[in-house]
């Protein structure tokens, strides 16, 4: 008789630990995408950052891993050369990932959380000096190819103090230049309202009329007030390369960034005599400790209030 032949099934083969890591991290970047909306600038840097993670972590398994283990892991990531701001952020980012892991039972015990963030000195930050913003601000020249449209965008980062991504993100519908003001989406997606200068407004109204419609007119249809040369919204880095570009230009230190004209105008409030309240309401802090700092930074006020109300002044 024949014999009977016995078919084996075929196990599934275990996946290695490093795919399985990279799956969870798609995972946890898929729900705080569409259950907890968080701003993409933010899921980019929780994905950057754990990506750096996988690096170090190679093939073993994240939920094994011991407090001695974790700590080493931040010591890899200070000897990266990162700035303690980024060491702290990357273990930010450690955190919410082994929470994730808690919260899809992938994991019990989550001792991430044991590891603490170096504190971090407050760091003051850079300024342009009141005699050069205006050449600053004017170093788009006619010569340049969308030198309005540049001029504007340097314009605005000063009037209103706002972000790059708040650049970036800045529809049409919400510039109002007859009202004399914009509405900005900050972290959070926060809403706030900021008045525009005179020759912020200027600056724009020329770059409505002269520059954008015939971006506007490549075909992308975008809703963006400020586009590139194809019509399309314009990326925070490229608004980023600008500001070095035209810093250079008027012979200012190229370190600077959008985030120093945002520093130069909380400063430049505060010298004029702002209150520190409405400069936090401006900025889009939600905490005034955060806003404190630029007292640290404007010297000069100081002196005015100390000479003013200290009796032995």
């Amino acid at each position: 008789m024949p014999r009977k032949l016995k078919l084996k099934l075929k196990r599934p083969l275990p996946q290695p630990e490093g795919e399985r890591t990279e799956r969870l991290i798609a995972s946890m970047v898929t729900y705080l995408t569409t259950e907890c909306h968080l701003s993409p600038n933010t899921i980019q840097a929780y994905s950057r950052d754990l990506q750096r993670f996988r690096t170090w972590l190679g093939p073993k398994n994240p939920t094994t891993l011991t407090i001695a283990q974790l700590s080493d892991y931040v010591a890899w990531l200070h000897s990266q050369n990162l700035a303690p701001a980024s060491v702290a952020r990357h273990i930010i980012s450690l955190k919410v990932f082994f929470r994730y892991l808690q919260l899809e039972g992938v994991m019990q015990d989550n001792l991430a959380e044991l590891l603490g963030c170096q504190k971090l000195w407050q760091k003051i930050p850079s300024v342009i000096p009141p005699y050069q913003i205006d050449d600053f601000l004017t170093a788009p020249w006619s010569e340049d190819p969308y030198w309005r449209r540049d001029r504007a965008i340097l314009e605005v980062l000063y009037a209103c103090g706002c972000r790059a991504s708040e650049i970036a993100g800045l529809d049409a519908k919400n510039v109002h230049l007859n009202e004399g003001h914009c509405r900005l989406h900050g972290k959070g997606n926060k809403q706030r309202i900021v008045p525009l200068g005179k020759k912020a407004i200027a600056a724009c109204r020329l770059y409505l009329e002269k520059e954008r419609p015939k971006l506007a007119a490549r075909g992308f249809d975008s809703p963006a007030f400020f586009l590139t040369r194809t019509g399309r919204p314009l990326r925070r880095e490229a608004i980023w390369e600008l500001v070095k570009k035209y810093a250079r230009r008027a012979g200012i230190d190229p370190a600077v960034s959008p985030h120093t004209l945002r520093h130069s105008f909380a400063t430049h409030l505060l010298a004029g005599g702002a209150d520190l309240r409405q400069v936090q309401e401006l900025l889009g802090h939600a905490s005034i400790a955060t806003t404190q700092i630029y007292t640290h930074v404007d010297q000069t006020r100081l002196k005015k209030v100390h000479a003013a109300f200290h009796p032995r002044a």
